[in-house]
């Protein structure tokens, strides 16, 4: 089993009065570059917990936009369950269940209600797939949410790599019936005071907006989005057509060593990719951008050194970022954005070619 060293990395929040901490896990693919392998293999050891107890029934399993998302993806297809995930995007003429993320940058959640409508009645249970629970407020708003909606007896549980909730909360989610499962259980009583102690002595990197980049651009097809209800089997099913068209496209060679970027809430197409890569024994790594403003230390101890803050190829006037970007032989970044956003895609391709000459950019959408 996994220690907390393994999985625990504190970083400090830039600006953020509610908490000046984040929870950085090395392991997840999200802030820290990992090796896809790692990730997977923890990832799996959350889907089998769930398994064990829920292997009979009927499941909708729910990730938490941006960070779970691939950890929510990988549980679904290890139990076979319908997935969908929570997301901050918006798509035209959908109705949502909105619910809100307090302690975290940007606090909006929603699930597209014509999907929950479809799996209430069908389904047994919803499991929330979380990377990390701290007070389990979020969980706790978005259950009242669906229990306000749809009037009725509602079995939920949540799952998640880290729970630091306390007794009481925990208290509060058993007086409600949601069962809770997790790899570790930590305390955040010092999380704040490690934060305190950085300082912000890290490279802080704008990247250029204006410029055109010149990386090699291909779309594939096939694509499925689960920000709607997905058939977790058919979802991997799709990942694996992307990546038999990408081996052909490109190939790989065993020893080079490939960057696999994903975008946002895009995460598990990236990973799962960036795994197949690894699989043919190229030296691999594999993270995403995010709306996540964490500063930065030189300080050794410190899990992150350099930012660059990048627009969102999704919105151009969000601001995103990425941190640490590795030198490899070739990078792919894999996104879903469908391609309208002009200054997300030259800021993310400056900041990698300040480190890389090779860049793709893969579209599935």
């Amino acid at each position: 089993m996994y220690r907390e060293t393994e999985l625990v990395s504190i970083g400090k929040r830039e600006n953020n009065k509610k908490r000046n901490y984040l929870v950085i896990n090395p392991l997840q693919g999200k802030h820290v570059p990992v090796c896809p392998g790692k990730a997977f293999e923890l990832f799996d050891k959350l889907a089998e917990i769930v398994k064990k107890e829920y292997g009979g029934e009927e499941l909708l399993v729910i990730g938490f936009a941006e960070t779970a998302t691939a950890i929510g993806a990988n549980t679904a297809i290890r139990l076979g369950a319908r997935y969908i995930q929570t997301t901050r995007e918006e798509i035209l003429q959908a109705e949502y269940i909105y619910f809100t993320e307090a302690h975290s940058h940007a606090t909006e959640q929603k699930l597209l209600k014509a999907d929950i409508d479809k799996a209430i009645g069908i389904v047994d249970r919803i499991i929330f797939i979380e990377d990390e629970v701290t007070t389990g407020n979020t969980i706790l708003n978005i259950v009242r949410k669906m229990e306000e909606i749809y009037r009725r007896n509602l079995k939920f549980s949540v799952a998640s790599i880290l729970n630091g909730m306390t007794e009481d909360s925990m208290r509060s989610y058993e007086e409600k019936g949601i069962r809770c499962h997790y790899i570790l259980k930590v305390d955040h009583g010092d999380y704040g005071r490690l934060a305190q102690q950085y300082t912000d002595t890290g490279n802080y990197e704008k990247c250029d907006l204006s410029g055109r980049y010149e990386a090699k651009e291909a779309g594939f097809t096939g694509w499925m989005d689960t920000r709607s209800m997905v058939d977790s089997l058919k979802y991997q099913k799709s990942c694996e057509t992307l990546w038999k068209d990408m081996k052909a496209a490109y190939g790989f060679k065993k020893d080079e060593s490939v960057l696999v970027i994903g975008t946002e809430e895009f995460m598990y197409p990236a990973l799962f990719i960036a795994g197949c890569i690894e699989d043919e024994g190229c030296r691999v790594r594999c993270h995403s951008t995010t709306r996540s403003p964490i500063e930065v230390s030189a300080d050794p101890s410190y899990p992150l050194r350099t930012r660059y803050e990048l627009r969102s190829m999704y919105d151009s006037d969000r601001i995103t970022y990425i941190y640490d970007i590795e030198s490899c032989d070739r990078v792919f970044i894999i996104t879903d954005a469908q391609g309208s956003e002009e200054t997300g895609k030259n800021s993310l391709i400056n900041a990698l070619m300040k480190k890389n000459s090779e860049v793709h950019l893969i579209r599935w959408c």
